[in-house]
């Protein structure tokens, strides 16, 4: 197993398909930074002059999130500055200061602040790598001064406004940055209500600022001398609603197309720390270590209306606020539907009535489905209807109702894990399809992530992978169960091994699940569960060579992604523990992994979900329920399978940020799942004769946990 491991992996980084082409340095650029801008404000009457580079050059929705849970102007100017996430840590969400001269008020505040936060963010390195160079940086607004500033907080030049633009004034340097605040503006002179919250601004004075910004970006734009790069920014939120802006490209090598960029491998996607390297790759600049973006390239074919542009850019925004609004009452349902239906499962036991039991089989199933039926609703476009809330709630139930009905409806349902088997491939099946098609339904989903909060883009995020990765256990124990009750104990264990491998490298690979946690959670899992389906004792020496062997491996391929050209946050976890920034990034994640034990629906959902495993299920006895010990006898693989999901479970939470997550999540498919079988394994149509030869022969040697 640990040689097929260490070659699969090995060849991952090679495998990952090569970035597309990106516009050639143009040597002048010119940065117009609109805080607040939404392509929902962009229509060709309105804004013709944001229309007008919006058709001819190339555009996408941009993720504006830096450190906190929205981002202010200056923040967003910070971020731009360093290539790295920033905020303004002591003072209002207010605009930038009017600069003094040429030089920021309280930037070295600012600065030392970054470089001290968990990011270590350089604040000036643009304009450190702009006068390294050569060049010279010009600002225009008080905002444009915190962004194109040195490390010193000084520009070389400097204008208020786009009025006092002088003729040949965005000619004079190689970075010129353009601050329109007018959005932003109106939300600020709104102020605040009594009780300390923005006051409303009207979408018709919204619509007025947005043509005052735009009318700006036009007089700008009239002193632009030719072959110039000009990038606009939407680079922060207007109020405390984080949104996702407005990104265009126009000039040199920008055709009208979407972009993307190799940090969300999405067409129509991009972030903001890209805005920095990409104004490096255009003025031919080598991009330093601590700017953590990649630069703006061709995302794919867009549409020549500006209208129907400003709707699909828009509708991902839709996506990402329908997803926001919902989701603190997806997980309040979820935590009822957990308890409710180990409470239900519980009652069934122990009147172990044949309806009562049927219906707890049902709804195990059902419940189990529930994680994978988040995903295929995003099958369906509901963010383009008129009710994407209610089309997005009734594609989960029908998801569902589909996932059950075909569980409970081929022969495997006589099984005592065939039905468990069909939801856990089920939910294998549709997240491996999904990273190796660009992660989409996960994209808003409810148990996925959002590009709004901007945690991943692209491949496993830690919940999907503890669904997908739970899945997959259970298909292959059901697999491995059917063939140990065929006498065949080392063709069972050979398709462990066989599944291990293969997660391993679905979910490493940098062009599916590009996840460096999982595949460390993985080793110790599949390890268990190879061990045990063989036949062998789990003794501490073998688990510690396993993971000794699994730590050299993961390395290994970490080390070879960082020698790519663009390598993935694997790659990226290399260079940061040779740089010595390793342990920072460990801290960073332990800490978030602790955090998230406050959260006290995955934590309720986690304790249930055990409770009931021990008490219902384990503890005949006490409930007179011996109904998983019974699967076990019948079922030899059943142990096996469940143990290995708890260990890679465990195993997840501890080396990624998203802690009790994991466990929670997984729980929702195993344990429900267990109760099925468990249900199955005193049925009728399994009691009524004792189980074959093969089958008692291999549960009588299957090992103990």
């Amino acid at each position: 197993m640990l040689l097929l491991t260490t070659v699969a992996l090995a060849l991952l980084p090679a495998m990952a398909p090569a970035a597309s082409a990106s516009a050639p340095p143009s040597g002048h650029v010119v940065l117009i930074g609109v805080p607040g801008l939404q392509w929902g404000d962009i229509n060709a009457t309105a804004t013709p002059n944001l229309a007008r580079l919006a058709t001819q050059g190339s555009a996408a929705a941009l993720s504006v999130k830096t450190v906190g849970p929205h981002t202010c102007p200056i923040d967003g100017w910070l971020t731009v500055s360093a290539g790295q996430r920033s905020q303004l840590r002591h003072g209002s969400c207010g605009l930038p200061p009017a600069p003094e001269g040429s030089a920021v008020p309280g930037f070295a505040a600012m600065r030392d602040d970054n470089a001290h936060n968990k990011y270590k963010s350089r604040v000036g390195l643009l304009g450190d790598a702009v006068h390294r160079a050569g060049g010279c940086t010009m600002a225009v607004g008080p905002g444009a001064v915190l962004g194109a500033a040195d490390s010193a907080g000084r520009v070389d030049g400097y204008v208020p406004s786009t009025e006092q633009i002088p003729a040949d004034g965005l000619s004079r340097c190689a970075l010129t940055v353009v601050d329109v605040d007018d959005v932003v503006h109106a939300y600020i002179d709104a102020g605040v209500d009594v009780n300390g919250h923005q006051a409303n601004v009207t979408a018709k004075k919204r619509a007025a600022a947005v043509k005052t910004a735009d009318d700006q970006i036009g007089q700008a734009l009239t002193t632009l001398p030719p072959n110039t790069t000009v990038l606009v920014a939407g680079l922060s939120d207007a109020n405390v609603i984080a949104h996702l802006r407005v990104a265009i490209a126009s000039g040199p090598g920008y055709s009208s197309r979407y972009l993307t960029a190799d940090s969300t491998r999405t067409g129509g996607l991009v972030t903001l720390t890209d805005v920095t390297a990409t104004i490096l790759h255009s003025l031919g600049l080598k991009q330093p270590s601590d700017a953590v973006g990649t630069r703006w390239r061709d995302g794919g074919a867009k549409p020549h209306s500006v209208a129907t542009l400003a709707d699909r850019l828009n509708d991902k925004d839709v996506q990402a606020q329908v997803y926001r609004g919902v989701l603190s009452s997806f997980y309040l349902a979820l935590v009822i539907v957990q308890v409710a239906l180990y409470a239900f499962g519980l009652f069934a036991l122990r009147r172990k009535q044949r309806r009562l039991l049927t219906a707890a089989r049902v709804a195990a199933l059902a419940g189990a489905a529930l994680p994978a039926a988040t995903f295929l609703a995003n099958v369906i476009p509901w963010w383009s209807s008129g009710h994407p809330a209610v089309v997005m709630v009734t594609g989960v139930l029908v998801s569902i109702a589909v996932i059950t009905a075909v569980a409970l409806a081929g022969p495997w349902r006589r099984s005592i894990t065939g039905a468990g088997a069909v939801v856990g491939a089920v939910t294998a099946l549709v997240l491996t399809l999904d990273v190796l098609t660009g992660s989409h339904l996960q994209t808003c989903s409810m148990l996925g992530y959002t590009p709004v909060v901007a945690g991943r883009f692209y491949g496993f995020g830690n919940i999907p992978w503890a669904l997908w990765v739970t899945g997959l256990i259970i298909v292959t124990g059901a697999v491995a169960g059917w063939l140990l009750g065929s006498g065949r104990r080392a063709a069972a264990t050979a398709v462990v091994i066989g599944a291990g491998v293969l997660g391993l490298v679905i979910d490493g690979a940098p062009f599916a699940g590009a996840d460096f946690g999982g595949i460390i959670a993985i080793f110790p899992g599949f390890a268990v569960f190879a061990l045990m389906i063989a036949g062998r004792r789990i003794r501490l020496s073998r688990l510690l060579a396993v993971l000794a062997v699994g730590a050299v491996v993961v390395l290994g391929v970490a080390f070879l992604d960082s020698l790519r050209a663009e390598p993935t946050h694997i790659g990226e976890f290399w260079k940061s523990l040779m740089n010595g920034d390793g342990g920072t990034v460990v801290f960073r994640k332990f800490r978030g992994m602790v955090g998230t034990f406050v959260n006290w629906e995955l934590t309720l959902i986690a304790v249930a979900a055990v409770a009931f495993l021990i008490f219902a299920l384990l503890r005949p006895t006490a409930l007179r329920a011996a109904v998983l010990q019974t699967a076990y006898e019948r079922a030899p693989a059943l142990r096996p399978t469940l143990v290995a999901a708890l260990v890679t479970a465990g195993a997840g939470m501890l080396v990624n940020d998203s802690g009790v997550a994991i466990p929670a999540l997984a729980f929702t498919v195993a344990i429900p799942l267990a109760l099925a079988a468990s249900i199955q394994a005193i049925g009728p149509e399994e009691t009524s004769a004792p189980p074959p030869r093969s089958e008692r022969s291999e549960s009588a040697s299957a090992p103990k946990a």
